[in-house]
C-alpha cells in the first residue's frame, strides 16, 4: 500500500509495521486530530463473513471503553468499501517478541515488571468481562520508556466464535501459548489467559519456549500432557519461589491456577516486594563501629550535666568523709531532724540560664564554720542532731515513726501522782473483796 493511501478521507498511512495471521498494521496520521496512529487492516480472507465483522466490531466498541496505562487504546472502527480497519494509538517501541529473540532471557527484575504490568492490563480487562484469548509476546508492546502495552484484545475470540475453520489456520499460528483446554477446543476464560501469562513469563526467564513440538498437533498433545518443566531446569539464576510460581499458572487443570489475572499480579507483587525487603542495601562493614571503638565508648566517662542537651542534672560528688560519732548528753534538748540521704550531691555550676537544683547550704555556727550533719548512732542513721548551738530555744517537731531511737533513749521514772492512783485502785479492789463475798453467802443461805 503506498503512502498517499487515506482511509475514508481521514487517516492517511505512512508505512507498515507488522503484520500477522488476521491483520497488518500500518502508521498513519489522523489528519482530523492531527495525531500519529496505527491503523490495523484485516486481511480479505476475513471479512467476507459478515457475522465476523460484526463481531470485530463489537468486540473492537467493548475494547475502546477500556482505558489503562498497559492497554492499547482503541480510538475508531470502521470501514472503506471492502477494507475494514481498527484505529489505535501508536506505540513507539517494538513487541515482546522481538526483545526476546535479540537480547535471550531476561534479568529476573526486569521479567517480574514486565509480568507484573501484563497482569494489570489483562486483569483489567477481565473485570470488564472480557478475554483476550491470544496472549503473546508478540501482542506485548514495550514503549521506549519500557512500559508494557498489551493489544489485540477480543480479536481471536470474535475468530473463534464465528469462524472456528479459518481459527485452525490463523489462530493457531501461536499454539505455544494456548491452555491446554483451548488446545481440546473449549472456550477461553480468563483461567487459560493467566496459563498464557506463565507461558510468557517462562519465555522470558529463559529464552525458549516450554514446550516444542513438530507440528500444531504435537504442541497442542504437550500442552495437555507433558510434565510441566521448572523454569530453573533452564536457567537456575531464577529464585525457587518465583518458578514455583510460574509452575503453578501452567497448571493443567484451570482450577489450580488463578482464576484471574489480577490475582497473579498481586501475588507477583508481593514476591517482589518481599525480595526487595530482604535484599535491601545495609551499612557496609566500614561504616560500622568497631568493637573496640564500641568498648571504649562504652567505658568513656559521661560528660557533665551542663554539657548535655537534656534536661540538666546535678554533678555527683564523691563518697562523704566518715560521720565523726559525739555521744549526746541524756538530757540535752533534741535539735530537728533531717534524713540521711544515701548520696550527697554538690550543686553544679549553673549555665547561663540554668536553675540549680542542688542542695541548700548548711547551717553555719555562730563561729562561722560549717559542720556535716552527724548521727545519734551509727545503727540508725535517720536520728540526727545538729550540733549543739547556744540560743536553742527547744527542739522542732519533726515527723518519726512511733517507735523511734529517741524514745527509747528516754530514761524510766515514778513521781508522786503515779505512786498515788496506784494505790487507791489497790484498796478499791481490796474493799470490793469482802463485799463480793457477803453477797455471795446471802444467796447460798
Amino acid at each position: 500500500m503506498s503512502s498517499e493511501t487515506i482511509l475514508n478521507n481521514r487517516y492517511r498511512l505512512i508505512s507498515q509495521q507488522g503484520s500477522g495471521g488476521m491483520a497488518v498494521i500500518y502508521k498513519a496520521v489522523d489528519m482530523s486530530l492531527g495525531r500519529t496512529v496505527a491503523v490495523k487492516i484485516l486481511r480479505p480472507s476475513l471479512t467476507a463473513d459478515p457475522t465476523f465483522i460484526a463481531r470485530f466490531q463489537n468486540e473492537a466498541r467493548s475494547i475502546a471503553n477500556l482505558s489503562h496505562p498497559n492497554i492499547v487504546t482503541v480510538h475508531d472502527v470502521g470501514n472503506d468499501a471492502q477494507t475494514h480497519y481498527m484505529v489505535m494509538e501508536f506505540i513507539d517501541g517494538q513487541d515482546l517478541k522481538k526483545i526476546i529473540r535479540a537480547q535471550g532471557a531476561l534479568s529476573v527484575e526486569r521479567a517480574l515488571n514486565y509480568a507484573i504490568s501484563i497482569c494489570a492490563g489483562v486483569g483489567f480487562a477481565h473485570r470488564a468481562g472480557i478475554v483476550h484469548a491470544d496472549i503473546k509476546p508478540q501482542n506485548v508492546l514495550v514503549t521506549k520508556d519500557d512500559i508494557i502495552k498489551i493489544t489485540d484484545f477480543g480479536i481471536a475470540q470474535a475468530l473463534s466464535d464465528t469462524q472456528p475453520t479459518q481459527k485452525l489456520q490463523v489462530v493457531w499460528g501461536s499454539p505455544h501459548y494456548f491452555a491446554p483446554e483451548q488446545a481440546q477446543g473449549e472456550k477461553p476464560t480468563a483461567a487459560a489467559d493467566v496459563y498464557a501469562i506463565g507461558i510468557v513469563m517462562f519465555e522470558m526467564l529463559t529464552g525458549r519456549l516450554p514446550y516444542m513440538g513438530a507440528n500444531q498437533q504435537e504442541l497442542a498433545l504437550a500442552h495437555i500432557r507433558d510434565r510441566i518443566p521448572l523454569v530453573t531446569e533452564f536457567n537456575p539464576g531464577v529464585p525457587d519461589g518465583l518458578a514455583k510460581i510460574i509452575q503453578k499458572v501452567m497448571s493443567k487443570e484451570p482450577t489450580n491456577r488463578y482464576r484471574m489475572a489480577d490475582q497473579l499480579g498481586h501475588v507477583l507483587i508481593a514476591y517482589r516486594d518481599r525480595g526487595r525487603e530482604t535484599t535491601s542495601p545495609t551499612p557496609s562493614v566500614d561504616d560500622r563501629p568497631a568493637a573496640s571503638a564500641l568498648s571504649s565508648a562504652a567505658s568513656a566517662p559521661m560528660p557533665p550535666p551542663q554539657s548535655m542537651p537534656t534536661v540538666p542534672r546535678p554533678a555527683m560528688s564523691p563518697p562523704p568523709p566518715p560521720i565523726n560519732r559525739q555521744p549526746v548528753p541524756p538530757n540535752s534538748m533534741m535539735p530537728p531532724q533531717e534524713p540521711l540521704p544515701t548520696q550527697r550531691y554538690n550543686p553544679a555550676p549553673n549555665a547561663p540560664g540554668q536553675q540549680n537544683y542542688g542542695r541548700p547550704p548548711v547551717p553555719q555556727t555562730p563561729t562561722g564554720d560549717s559542720k556535716p550533719f552527724q548521727p545519734q548512732n551509727a545503727a540508725s542513721p535517720s536520728a540526727m542532731r545538729y550540733p549543739q548551738q547556744s540560743g536553742d530555744s527547744g527542739p522542732y517537731a519533726p515527723r518519726q515513726p512511733f517507735t523511734s531511737e529517741r524514745e527509747q533513749d528516754v530514761p524510766f521514772s515514778l513521781d508522786g501522782v503515779t505512786i498515788a492512783l496506784a494505790v487507791l485502785a489497790f484498796m478499791a479492789v481490796a474493799c470490793l473483796v469482802p463485799l463480793y463475798l457477803v453477797v455471795l453467802q446471802a444467796r447460798l443461805g
